[in-house]
C-alpha cells in the first residue's frame, strides 16, 4: 500500500504543480508551441475529463461530490487488494488511476477557492464564461469550494485533413486529431487503466499465486 501511495503523491505533485503553473503564468485560452505536434495550452473545463462538460453549477457539485465518492471506493478497494498483490502491474497502475483522480477533484474541490480567476456559469447565457488577465492564487476565490474548474494544458494536435465530400454527414469537414486538451491526471487514468487492462492477467495474481476472480 505504501508503493501505491507514494506513486499517487509523486503523480498528484507533478499534475499539482503543472496546473498551478499554468494557470498563474498563461491566459486563459493561450498557447505555446513546443514541437509541431504538441502546444501547452491553456482551458479550463468544468465538467468531466478531456473536455466534457455536465450540467452547470449543479451539476459541476454533483460531479465533484461523486468523485469524492469513486476515491473512497479506489482507495478501499486498493487497500483491500494491496495486501494481497504486491506485484507492479496492479501496483503502478492503481496508483496512476488513484492519483489521476484525486488531482482532478483537487481542482474541482479547491480551485474555486484558491484563485481570484476562473471560468464560471453565466446565467444569462446558460454556459461557462471565460475571464480576462492571468489568474492569482490569493485566496479571494472565483466561485467558492466544489465549483472550481480543472486546469488542462496538454494538447497533442498531431494531424489534421479534411474529410471528402462524398463520406456521409462527415463529408467536406475538417478533421484534428487529437483535438481535446488534457492534463497529468487525465493520463494517468488513460495510462493506469489502459495498462491494466493490457496486463490484468498478470496484474491480479496473489504474492501466494492465487488468481483474484470478480
Amino acid at each position: 500500500m505504501k508503493k501505491v501511495f507514494l506513486i499517487t503523491f509523486l503523480v498528484i505533485l507533478i499534475d499539482q504543480i503543472s496546473k498551478f503553473y499554468v494557470k498563474t503564468n498563461f491566459y486563459l485560452g493561450e498557447d505555446v508551441e513546443v514541437f509541431s505536434w504538441f502546444k501547452i495550452a491553456f482551458v479550463e473545463n468544468p465538467g468531466m475529463a478531456y473536455g466534457m462538460e455536465f450540467g452547470g453549477v449543479t451539476g459541476k457539485i454533483i460531479l465533484t461530490v461523486l468523485r469524492i465518492f469513486l476515491i473512497a471506493g479506489i482507495i478501499y478497494y486498493i487497500n483491500m487488494y494491496a495486501k494481497k498483490i504486491s506485484n507492479s502491474y496492479f501496483i503502478i497502475p492503481v496508483g496512476l488511476i488513484l492519483a489521476g483522480a484525486i488531482g482532478n477533484v483537487i481542482d474541482c474541490i479547491a480551485y474555486g477557492a484558491i484563485f481570484d480567476k476562473g471560468t464560471t456559469w453565466n446565467d444569462m447565457f446558460q454556459g461557462w464564461a471565460g475571464y480576462p488577465g492571468i489568474a492569482k492564487a490569493d485566496f479571494t476565490g472565483y466561485s467558492g469550494w466544489l465549483t472550481g474548474c480543472v486546469v488542462d494544458m496538454l494538447y497533442f494536435p498531431l494531424f489534421e485533413l479534411d474529410w471528402p465530400s462524398w463520406i456521409p454527414i462527415i463529408g467536406g469537414q475538417h478533421y484534428k486529431f487529437f483535438q481535446p486538451v488534457f492534463n497529468i491526471a487525465d493520463t494517468a487514468i488513460s495510462i493506469g487503466g489502459f495498462a491494466l487492462f493490457i496486463f490484468r492477467n498478470k496484474a491480479f495474481i496473489t504474492d501466494s499465486g492465487e488468481r483474484i476472480k470478480f
